[in-house]
């Protein structure tokens, strides 16, 4: 039973530690794409897309964080017995 409460507090802090980084990134990235059409507004649309480009990249880092936070809560046996605790 040990083991099941590790493997929740590494979901838990794997996809705790992801939000946060990609939250962070995500706000350097924005202010950085601000700055430069702000700088040069002609150059506005070649900024916006490599902008969502670079976006949608990090928000993957985040859902591939969430796949291994419910791989380490579903997957593994050791969660069987609080399944089964809850009616599952």
């Amino acid at each position: 039973m040990e083991f099941l409460v590790s493997s929740v507090w590494a979901a838990g802090l794997a996809i705790g530690i992801a939000a946060v980084g990609c939250g962070l990134a995500q706000g350097i990235g924005l202010n950085g794409a601000m700055a430069g059409i702000s700088r040069n507004p002609e150059a506005a649309g070649k900024i916006q897309v490599n902008m969502l480009i670079g976006l949608a990249l990090i928000e993957s880092l985040c859902i591939y964080a969430l796949v291994v936070s419910m791989i380490l809560l579903f997957v593994h046996p050791a969660i069987a017995p609080a399944v089964q605790s809850l009616g599952g």
